[in-house]
């Protein structure tokens, strides 16, 4: 089984088949029974969509979307790795270039055939590998098979759309979520956000660390049951009031048989029983997601399956209880280029035997606990025109190269029947945020409308939990404290988690940090936080002011995993200057727009030399530079550069870096994955430095190890998400690349050589190559 995993998603980017497993014959008499008799599959194309499921499924990868640095990665790859693969040959074999996913917006995503074995095989292929392996950890480019991508994409998600992602991990439809919230990047904070679950404690770990590497300070990682996920509060106006979502994905654990492909162990365990045993927690799981949908909101049903009772039958009863509050939206003019197959209205119940049920009637007593009502197609045939089941969409495998997949997108039009009134979706353009009070979760969509109250019961629970709970957090709320749940109330296993403790107006902290940095009078410092009450506070971290007012209002209730960006570090060197926070390379982009001191511009030339070179002298820089710099006080700089719209061939998309100003010299602290990416972007070739780097650290090693126990101390280090995911790649055989990160010393006149590179320093950037657990793992 672990060796199976590891051959599907993990490990190297792009993996074949080629020693992963061994043989497994690709046959299932009971599959080919079951799927033939339901006619899923058009007339004449059984024989194709049975070779296809034998076939391996080509790597894709996703292009981050969000970043201004998309297009110049999509432009890099372009013209110079696939380039490079045109006319290449392996073995006398030509190598099948990678293609864009026609429907996938922007070329933004692509496939490829190429295996592991042939990647080995030349130094060309090599490059292109190592290219995209760093860039997955730099959060660029993300490992997502092809369906999975869909989801997210009929959500249709703007930046103040609140979201909720029911069944999260292992996090790649979180990531595109968050892409969509940031669609203008010169909006900090938009106001939307994304609250990702999932009931799996270790998951949510590999869940943070997808979502750390896109740096967004609007997501949120809870760990809860989907089916039973709590209604949170949030403060509008001074009135506690339910918080109903716009957005709701709702991606529930299924039998996985659309994943067969790559996850081949489906081909002999696969039976009927899977899709028998989950329809009632995926019926659960979805009937929770409506109820906490905003009026006018809309829902995604997803399954990596094929199989009715997993899709139509759950989509199907949940219309029917909701009574016509509940309708399925034709997404047909959507993804143009996608070929789909729409949904079925008749099929039948089988049992793992081989025996068939046509209608629930025929089920005898003794099998009425496998098989339930909700398992059957309604046969009233008025009720079932009305429900439009075939603006479902299926996914099959022959169709476009891709794992079979379920899709239905549903739309809230008026409350659930055993709910009262609710929230309409707001549909207004919300306002940019930025002021310093801490306001309504929902005010930055722009909209007036009051928030109805949910169910009668609802609203006496509430009550009754409001009492209890404000005797016992009110003076926590008031210190700004958000602890870990008490443990009566949250019967969870897992990490203890540290409190989120959000810093006072006034704290004595923010006053040095001010001053230095000359921070807007805009700046949200309400919104940052740190997770120590106690001891010196060695990392700020920062939220929108929505994530804020979810977090201080349902700390009780939730169990909160991971939220907010790393923004400034404690650096001791630093306060002799007159600051003891650095500024850390993780939220800069967030930060940015908020500082008005201690700004660099710098040319392109000036960039290469901050990235390649470790401690340069100022005189290596440019003559404006050195002139900017000369009367700086020493300590955390930003270094900042603009591209020139007359010089097409430089880089054209603005970078922000943080460094380090000395008396003689000028440092860049990025991770090296992230140098790395950007000198690629300004055409240097890194390939052949990757090698020197790597004799150079073996040179070094001693004398590393030496600094190394002068330097951890100071160092950031996160180390349950760290141990954890170190843990869960040893257990599932994945190869961890260690990549080195930010170095907190600041030992800049020592000459130091580069600790970002041979220490192997771990701090929040848990290196590991990008995963796609979403067929492999089939949300266990």
């Amino acid at each position: 089984e672990r060796r199976g995993r590891r051959a599907d998603g993990g490990g190297a980017f792009l993996q074949g088949w080629a020693g992963g497993y061994p043989e497994i014959v690709k046959e299932n008499e009971l599959f080919e029974r079951y799927y033939q008799e339901l006619g899923i599959v058009p007339a004449g194309e059984w024989d194709a969509f049975m070779a296809a499921l034998r076939e391996p499924l080509p790597a894709t990868l996703r292009i981050t979307g969000y970043r201004s640095h998309a297009k110049e990665i999509l432009h890099c790859l372009k013209e110079k790795y696939f380039r490079e693969l045109q006319d290449l040959e392996v073995d006398g074999q030509k190598v099948e270039m990678p293609q864009s996913l026609g429907w996938y917006p922007e070329e933004l995503a692509w496939h490829t055939n190429l295996s592991r074995k042939i990647l080995r095989k030349s130094p060309q292929l090599e490059k292109f590998h190592q290219f995209l392996v760093s860039e997955t950890e730099c959060g660029n480019i993300s490992r997502q098979e092809a369906v999975s991508m869909i989801p997210p994409l009929l959500l249709d998600v703007s930046p103040h759309h609140k979201i909720l992602d029911m069944c999260a991990a292992p996090g790649s439809k979180t990531a595109q979520l968050i892409e969509m919230l940031h669609a203008d990047m010169n909006v900090p904070f938009p106001s939307g956000f994304v609250i990702a679950n999932d009931v799996d404690n270790k998951r949510c770990y590999l869940l943070v660390h997808q979502a750390k590497r896109l740096n967004s300070p609007c997501i949120m990682v809870v760990n809860h049951d989907a089916s039973s996920i709590p209604n949170l509060q949030i403060d509008v106006d001074g009135r506690k009031e339910i918080l109903f979502y716009d957005r709701i994905l709702c991606d529930v654990p299924c039998s996985g048989d659309g994943t067969m492909r790559k996850n081949i162990d489906v081909w002999k365990k696969w039976t009927t029983q899977n899709s028998l045993q989950l329809h009632g927690l995926q019926l659960r799981i979805a009937t929770r997601g409506v109820e906490q949908l905003a009026e006018g909101g809309r829902m995604v049903y997803s399954t990596c399956s094929l199989n009715p009772i997993e899709n139509e039958a759950v989509i199907a009863s949940l219309l029917e209880k909701s009574q016509g509050a509940l309708e399925l939206a034709d997404v047909s003019s959507e993804l143009p280029g996608l070929k789909r197959m729409p949904g079925i209205t008749k099929w039948k119940v089988m049992l793992k035997d081989g025996q068939w049920f046509e209608e629930w009637k025929d089920v005898p007593s003794n099998r009425q606990t496998q098989i339930r009502p909700t398992m059957f197609p309604v046969k009233d045939e008025e009720k079932l025109k009305t429900m439009n089941l075939e603006r479902c969409l299926r996914i099959l495998p022959h169709h476009q190269n891709t794992g079979g997949f379920f899709v239905a997108v549903l739309i809230k039009k008026s409350p659930m029947p055993w709910n009262k009134r609710q929230p309409k979706v707001h549909q207004k353009s919300p306002q940019r945020t930025g002021d310093t009070e801490v306001t309504a979760a929902n005010s930055g969509n722009g909209s007036d409308c009051i928030f109805e109250e949910p169910t009668l019961a609802e609203s006496e629970e509430s009550k009754k939990m409001q009492e209890l709970q404000n005797l016992d957090t009110e003076q926590s709320k008031k210190e700004g404290v958000c602890g870990p749940p008490p443990s009566k109330k949250m019967k969870l296993f897992g990490f203890k988690e540290d409190p989120f403790v959000f810093l006072s107006e006034n704290d004595p902290l923010l006053l040095p940090i001010q001053k230095f940095y000359a921070l807007d009078p805009s700046f949200p410092k309400m919104n940052l936080l740190t997770r120590t009450q106690e001891g010196k506070k060695r990392q700020l971290y920062m939220v929108s002011k929505e994530i804020r007012n979810v977090l201080l209002n349902n700390s009780e209730k939730m169990k909160v995993i991971n939220t907010g960006i790393k923004v400034w570090s404690r650096n001791s060197d630093g306060e002799q200057f007159g600051c003891a926070f650095r500024l850390a390379q993780e939220g800069i982009y967030t930060l940015y727009p908020f500082i008005h001191a201690r700004i660099i511009n710098v040319c392109i030339e000036d960039v290469k030399i901050l990235l390649t070179q470790e401690n340069p002298f100022l005189s290596k820089f440019s003559s404006e530079t050195q002139k900017k710099v000369k009367d700086m006080a020493m300590g955390s700089i930003v270094l900042k550069y603009d591209p020139d719209p007359e010089k097409p061939h430089d880089l054209q998309c603005p970078i922000v870096l943080c460094g380090w100003q000395g008396k003689t010299s000028l440092r860049a602290f990025v991770p090296k994955n992230e140098r790395l990416h950007y000198l690629r972007m300004m055409g240097v070739e890194v390939f052949k430095a990757k090698r020197k780097e790597e004799e150079l650290e073996n040179k070094t090693e001693e004398e590393v190890q030496h600094r190394l126990v002068e330097t951890e101390e100071r160092m950031d280090v996160e180390d349950k998400e760290h141990d954890l995911v170190t843990k869960m790649e040893a257990e599932i055989g994945e190869e961890s690349s260690q990549s080195p990160v930010e170095s907190s010393a600041m030992e800049i006149e020592n000459k130091i050589e580069d600790l970002d590179q041979s220490s192997k320093n771990a701090n929040t950037h848990v290196s590991q190559e990008g995963k796609d657990m979403d067929a492999s793992n089939v949300k266990d």
